[in-house]
């Protein structure tokens, strides 16, 4: 029997994810035996730096790096990623494959509705982007840096006296916590990370067996969604320590769309625009509206952030 050891990082929503990519793979090939590794990234020893901080560290691949070196060394054959996580770049000799199906792609608080938190409300959030996003529309509340696992961020509501905490809702749903979802945030202002609720399926490139059983479960319109997304991204040279929303989506007979936010870690700023194109070409599509954002001032923004960022340290 032939077998493939699959690699991921430690959390239950890492396992979860492998679990969920698996078990299809493994009723269409009852031949192939599928182990698992689990690795430790550098995200996930420090739990108390600031997200952009660990990620400047670790040039952006501090829930990645560790894993893509193992997939390198040939210490696992395949990994399966939070596709938001991955830097826009692949090392030499990976690649990635098409994910299956996505999940929900909204961000969810959990403690309260948006609308229900009183003036100056504590809500706590990790990331620049969900951070900008909440100032832009609540410029009234206070953001509260928090880390960790998801289990461990709904518990600081308690511990920390926070009033809302802000989540993935893909992350919140694999763990069967769809009960902590008190209000799904509107797309039109509070877009995801690019490729959040994908799953990142990273092999080698010289795995071509490998790579035609693990394509069998891709989706096509998925990998057109995120590669426009993450080729918008690339292009703003961002990644998860800049305030970055994106998200594509067709219609039953309609071309691909993709809308894209860039707003300012104040609030006060924001660029955002929506531009459509053909499913062939997910990349043209996304380096064109990030072309379109930039000329709108978005660049001035990022950098901005930048050095705000460099001069912090």
């Amino acid at each position: 029997m032939k077998t493939y050891l699959v690699g991921s990082r430690a959390s239950n929503l890492a396992k979860a994810q492998v679990r969920e990519y698996l078990a299809p793979l493994r009723k269409r090939f009852p031949d192939v035996a599928f182990t698992y590794r689990v690795i430790l990234e550098g995200g996930d020893r420090d739990r108390k730096s600031r997200v952009y901080d660990v990620s400047e560290v670790s040039d952006g691949g501090a829930w990645s790096s560790a894993q893509e070196a193992a997939l390198s060394r040939g210490d696992v054959d395949f990994v399966i990623h939070s596709l938001k996580d991955l830097p826009t770049a692949n090392p030499r000799g990976l690649t990635l494959l098409p994910p299956p199906g996505r999940e929900d792609v909204r961000d969810a608080l959990y403690g309260s509705t948006l609308s229900g938190l009183r003036k100056g409300a504590r809500v706590g959030t990790g990331t620049p982007r969900r951070i900008a996003q909440l100032l832009a529309v609540r410029p009234d509340l206070e953001v509260v840096p928090i880390r960790g696992n998801v289990p461990p961020r709904l518990k600081k509501i308690d511990t920390m006296g926070l009033d809302a905490v802000v989540l993935a809702a893909a992350g919140l749903r694999r763990l069967g916590l769809d009960d902590a979802i008190v209000e799904l945030l509107p797309l039109d202002h509070f877009p995801p990370s690019p490729g959040q609720g994908a799953l990142g399926i990273q092999v080698r490139e010289d795995s071509h067996e490998l790579q035609e059983i693990l394509s069998s479960v891709g989706d096509t319109a998925v990998d057109a969604h995120v590669r426009a997304e993450r080729a918008l991204l690339a292009e703003l040279h961002g990644g998860c320590s800049v305030p970055v929303g994106a998200y594509a989506e067709t219609g039953p007979d309609g071309p691909l769309s993709l809308f894209a936010q860039v707003t300012s870690l104040d609030g006060a700023r924001r660029v955002a625009g929506t531009l459509s194109g053909p499913m062939a070409e997910p990349e043209k599509l996304g380096e064109a509206l990030a072309a379109e954002l930039i000329d709108q001032g978005a660049r001035s923004i990022l950098d901005a952030i930048r050095g705000e960022s460099a001069a912090s340290r």
